[in-house]
């Protein structure tokens, strides 16, 4: 265990974060695969601008990479591209 105070308010901090960046990316995965089921073309263009916002506040606060957001919007244009 840490014996510094700055090292045991870290630690908290640090599990806070890690709850609040679990809990975003778990709703982008669940909207990605709420995307990839859908099957209407009008549906899925209509949930695409939502999804790319969610992605790129995740990159832009680091809880994912910025090239993981670029490619899973890369992919979801190109699958709604050929519904």
């Amino acid at each position: 265990m840490a014996n510094h105070k700055s090292s045991i308010k870290r630690i908290r901090q640090t599990k806070a974060k890690k709850l609040h960046n679990r809990y975003y990316a778990k709703t982008v995965r669940n909207a990605i695969k709420k995307l990839r089921a859908t099957k209407e073309k009008e549906a899925a263009v209509a949930l695409y601008p939502s999804i790319t916002s969610m992605l790129d506040r995740l990159a832009k606060k680091n809880t994912i990479h910025k090239n993981k957001a670029a490619n899973l919007k890369s992919k979801l244009a190109k699958m709604i591209n050929k519904l």
